[in-house]
């Protein structure tokens, strides 16, 4: 009776495996639909933003077109990740479309601080209290999409698991890192003289 539980047991390993792997990769998928979800809110506040400031920053033009140039970039890759949540490619471009969107918009919002009356206003106001409260989200649904991915790629990568994720097809995942805008992590140089 026991090398008949033995064999069954043997068998039905690797559907569970395959059954494990599947629940973890949907866990993935599930965790980065919620970063699309923000990318997508906060993708939504940029033209409101650059509505606001173009009635009072008609001459910054290039700064308001570098922003809704970034968006555009942005939106694309955001939309291209959402196909291939955890392809190390799209992860990589959409870690750099938004590092380039922040860097934009930190151009702006320093530029805003330039015009007291746009500074003060109530919407503008509300819209940069809105992205900054959809950055926190931003950064809450990455880390839960990280630590999805980091469940996932544990389990592919245990033995015997290993063994036949591979013949599943279950690729390893990459997770979403923050790509810093240019410059922004960069060591202050001492002068020298």
């Amino acid at each position: 009776m026991l090398p008949w539980a033995l064999a069954l047991a043997l068998a039905l390993y690797p559907i569970f495996v395959y059954n494990r792997l599947t629940v973890l990769r949907n866990r993935v998928r599930n965790a980065f639909a919620q970063i699309d979800v923000q990318l997508k809110r906060r993708h939504d506040l940029v033209p409101n933003l650059i509505d606001v400031a173009k009635a009072y920053m008609a001459h910054e033009r290039v700064v308001l077109e570098a922003v809704a140039r970034a968006r555009a970039e942005a939106v694309l890759s955001a939309a291209a990740a959402l196909k291939r949540p955890g392809e190390a490619d799209a992860m990589l471009a959409l870690a750099q479309t938004e590092a380039a969107l922040s860097g934009a918009l930190g151009g702006l919002l320093a530029r805003l601080e330039a015009y007291p009356q746009l500074k003060a206003a109530e919407n503008v106001l509300a819209l940069q209290e809105e992205l900054s409260s959809t950055e926190n989200r931003i950064g809450f649904a990455r880390q839960y999409f990280n630590d999805s991915v980091l469940d996932y790629n544990n389990q592919r990568e245990q033995f015997p698991a290993n063994l036949f994720a591979r013949r599943f097809g279950m690729q390893a995942a990459e997770m979403l890192q923050p790509v810093e805008a240019v410059g922004e992590r960069r060591a202050p140089h001492a002068a020298t003289g």
